[in-house]
């Protein structure tokens, strides 16, 4: 089977790679089609499609253009990616626009916040600096907490400070993010399951309810094989996908330096045929 990683991201968004560095570490990693999901960018599935052109023909990994957005409503929050769309055709710009501005929004406010509330001083030049980024977002401010000593690492500067700032209504709709993918011609996937926005574990019947309501908008998969993933895990995401014919995708969660996740790290590794979602996913997504 060939080595896939559907889920993964690059300066772009939160991670510490650039997209051409990417491109040289999937080849390295030995994988054979991959994607850039950056949270609410689609610069990646822009500008790769040109360096894989002039990447040598023995190191071109195949690629499907991705992206993730960070959605929430009534029910509760979910990570959506989209695959295969059409970066020109309006629909997941729109959508994009929308996650970006929140993002800033955000990243303004949590920084006053933690300047406010913990006394954190930065200068004028780095806060320049992160908001001149593409997405910034919390690993960001983190890593300059980090660089002040204000905490020790990513982990302790979100839970422990960053993430003591609370908003409301400042993520994009599920709704709006699938329809938008399927308007530029993708396909909408929840991402990780069972991990809606952070430690917390849904399975069973409550896993049977998200899905039946985002089916409602147009999901069309689930990401089943998961670097965080255990066996009982992949099991019944496999199980959901059957159950309702979602296809099904696979992914690392890669971010660089910013996450302890190898690239390629699916826990695909054991399984000797593909599933018939995966199967229909490739069919059925735009390969580049």
């Amino acid at each position: 089977m060939k080595k896939i990683d559907l889920h993964m991201h690059t300066v772009v968004s939160d991670g510490t790679d650039t997209l051409e560095e990417i491109i040289v570490k999937v080849h390295d990693a030995g994988i054979d089609l991959f994607s850039v999901t950056d949270h609410d960018a689609i610069k990646g599935g822009i500008l790769i499609p040109p360096l894989l052109a002039d990447t040598a023909p023995d190191r071109r990994p195949a690629f499907i253009r991705g992206i993730e957005f960070s959605c929430e409503d009534e029910g509760g929050k979910y990570h959506i990616l989209g695959y295969g769309y059409d970066p020109y055709v309006p629909g997941i710009a729109e959508v994009v626009e929308q996650g970006h501005s929140l993002r800033m929004k955000k990243t303004k406010e949590r920084i006053d916040f933690l300047i406010k509330e913990f006394g954190f001083e930065f200068s004028d030049d780095e806060i320049r600096e992160l908001l001149a980024r593409d997405n910034p977002g919390k690993p960001h401010i983190a890593n300059l907490m980090i660089k002040h000593g204000y905490a020790d690492n990513i982990h302790e500067a979100v839970v422990k400070y960053i993430d003591k700032k609370e908003f409301e209504n400042d993520h994009v709709r599920p709704e709006d993010a699938i329809r938008g993918i399927i308007r530029s011609g993708g396909i909408p996937v929840l991402a990780h399951p069972t991990y809606a926005d952070g430690d917390g574990l849904i399975m069973g019947e409550e896993m049977d309810e998200r899905l039946r309501h985002l089916m409602g908008y147009g999901l069309a998969g689930v990401e089943a094989f998961y670097s965080g993933f255990t066996p009982k895990i992949q099991s019944e995401v496999l199980g959901f996908a059957e159950k309702y014919d979602l296809y099904v995708t696979a992914g690392s969660d890669y971010h660089g330096k910013n996450k302890m996740i190898d690239l390629g790290w699916t826990n695909m590794d054991d399984i000797s045929q593909a599933p018939k979602g995966l199967l229909r996913f490739l069919v059925n997504v735009e390969i580049l």
